[in-house]
């Protein structure tokens, strides 16, 4: 009888829910769907597994070397496409987007890595990660998750940034309280996570915790992204790349520093005017790096 159970949940589980269920060590026996048919959901994994599981790290690593190596992409590939399908299926996303003049904030961090060290040198992604984790500890709704119905506001704030790692497939994990680090301490935690990430050694902590995810294309010629939200979280700001381009300043049309940030957020939890302000306050934070 007990065999009957533990196969019928597997033969009612998705894909993703089942790689996650792996990572944070849940046992989907004991879970009950709230899916199509009582089918398990990733949404039902993450809820019965709100602290990581220590046998959860173990796993993530396993798994995460696995792919570093090229031996688990299909997988990744399927689990990344179940979830980013069942997020556009459940949840109402609502997008915005705005251009940003940040020519002081190039400025600036050019000349502090100037006089810096190449080991202590700032990159652009260290500013827009404090930004927003900064701009999350202003306005409530953006950083946290929705489980069971209802909103659950995350007490501090962990930005998960997005990492191609090698062989295909992404991951998001997370900066421990992001708004509370300074600058030089999320350059180097940024860098020791993009190191582990593509060496497959990203803990489970790392991965459950983001309580907003930043992707960037900073790297790439494109000017705007619009990212899918990750279940459970409500909230995905995207950055493109920064270029000299044409800018109004007065009643001049001159060469500025410009980048183009982008919100995609949960409609259930905010609305497109609270989203208007909080992207706002990114692109202020990120134009003013001296108060990051």
């Amino acid at each position: 009888m007990e065999v009957e159970r533990v196969s019928a949940a597997r033969s009612r589980i998705s894909p993703a829910a089942r790689v996650r269920a792996r990572e944070l060590g849940v046992d989907v026996a004991k879970l009950a769907g709230s899916g199509p048919g009582g089918a398990i959901t990733l949404e039902d994994v993450q809820a019965a597994a709100p602290t990581p599981h220590p046998a959860a790290a173990r796993a993530a690593e396993g798994a995460g070397v696995r792919a570093a190596a090229g031996e688990s992409t299909g997988g990744m590939r399927e689990a990344i496409a179940a979830a980013m399908s069942r997020s556009k299926r459940e949840i109402p996303h609502y997008y915005l987007s705005l251009t940003a003049d940040v020519t002081a904030a190039v400025e600036w961090l050019t000349a502090r890595n100037a006089s810096a060290p190449v080991t202590e040198r700032l990159l652009f992604a260290a500013l827009l990660i404090k930004a927003v984790a900064l701009a999350c500890r202003d306005f409530e709704g953006f950083s946290g998750f929705y489980r069971q119905g209802r909103y659950e506001q995350s007490p501090l704030v962990h930005v998960g940034v997005a990492v191609a790692i090698r062989g295909g497939g992404l991951v998001a994990p997370a900066i421990m309280d992001t708004a509370n680090k300074p600058l030089p301490t999320l350059m180097e935690e940024f860098r020791q996570l993009v190191t582990r990430a593509r060496a497959g050694r990203l803990r489970a902590s790392e991965m459950a915790a983001p309580s907003i995810v930043l992707t960037s294309l900073g790297d790439s010629p494109v000017d705007a992204v619009f990212p899918i939200i990750q279940p459970p979280q409500v909230a995905i700001v995207g950055a493109g790349a920064v270029g000299l381009r044409a800018g109004v300043v007065g009643e001049r049309v001159v060469p500025r520093q410009l980048i183009t940030l982008s919100l995609g957020a949960d409609h259930r939890v905010t609305d497109g005017r609270l989203g208007a302000r909080f992207l706002a306050r990114i692109a202020e934070r990120v134009a003013a790096p001296d108060g990051l």
